[in-house]
């Protein structure tokens, strides 16, 4: 193996150590994904297959938005949520959040909240820890991860959760409520991942692609809310890893709320010289 290659051998692994020391820092591992049932219907006025097919587009007519994400995990009795706020940008496929760690269980260390920057292809992350300078962004190549970081970096890229909708195979209209005080249409089905890559946007294709061969297996079981406009409001996936350090199933949740469409959304990703170019440790 010659020096060049032995580099970019290193980089690939260590972007993988990155991202997953975010699920690390909660104990858990990942490897596949568990799908479910669901029953295909008509929405009131049209079908829901070729309405929530679209939802990702009704995103990027608006513009942008403001987001809040949770990510629940369940394990062997102890529950864990990792939660994050920011905007995204559905036009320029950018977005900002800053993501908040359980606390230690043993009260002992404070973590500080990791500011993620989500670019096509890319995530970058600033105070991940794990030896990084506080100063110091990491950047991670999406394609490296088995999941396409759906779950790794413990909030689901906004737009990404919405082109999952692209691969929806069935899909049932459940009724009508509300979210956060706006009237919503419930839908209920399962997406394919495959079949999503297939019709997301560059940014999203390959990471898709990553993660339909990366889950145990390509179908998502989701809840999603749908404002009169056909905008996402809520969203709501259901994986099962399996693998890792883990020998029973890890179940995740991931929710992410859309809402102030047309919010302003600046997103500026780091310099060249700001982007940490050391050994990362694992964790």
């Amino acid at each position: 193996m010659t020096g060049r290659q032995r580099e970019r051998r290193h980089r690939r692994t260590g972007a993988a150590v990155v991202a997953a020391g975010v699920m690390a820092g909660v104990g858990l591992g990942a490897g596949g994904c568990a799908g479910g049932d669901a029953v295909a219907g008509d929405a009131p006025g049209g079908d829901a297959v070729v309405e929530l097919h679209r939802a990702a587009d009704r995103l990027v007519e608006a513009g942008s938005s403001k987001a809040r994400t949770s990510m629940e995990m369940a394990t062997g009795g102890t529950r864990v949520t990792i939660r994050g706020a920011g905007v995204y940008d559905y036009r320029k496929r950018m977005g900002q959040l800053r993501v908040l760690l359980p606390q230690d269980p043993a009260g002992a260390t404070e973590r500080r909240p990791i500011t993620e920057l989500l670019a096509p292809g890319a995530l970058f992350m600033k105070n991940r820890g794990a030896g990084v300078p506080p100063d110091k962004w990491v950047r991670v190549d999406i394609r490296t991860l088995p999941d396409g970081n759906l779950v790794t970096g413990g909030a689901t890229d906004p737009f990404a959760a919405a082109e999952v909708l692209r691969g929806t195979r069935s899909a049932k209209f459940v009724g009508r409520t509300e979210v956060a005080g706006t009237g919503v249409r419930h839908y209920r089905g399962t997406a394919d991942l495959g079949a999503a890559a297939k019709k997301a946007s560059e940014g999203n294709k390959e990471a898709l692609k990553a993660a339909a061969k990366g889950f145990a297996t390509a179908e998502v079981p989701f809840d999603v809310y749908l404002d009169d406009e056909g905008r996402i409001r809520k969203v709501r996936h259901r994986f099962s890893f399996v693998g890792g350090q883990q020998k029973s199933p890890v179940a995740v949740a991931s929710v992410t709320l859309l809402y102030d469409f047309g919010a302003s959304a600046r997103v500026r990703l780091p310099d060249a010289d700001d982007i940490y170019a050391g050994k990362i440790a694992e964790e």
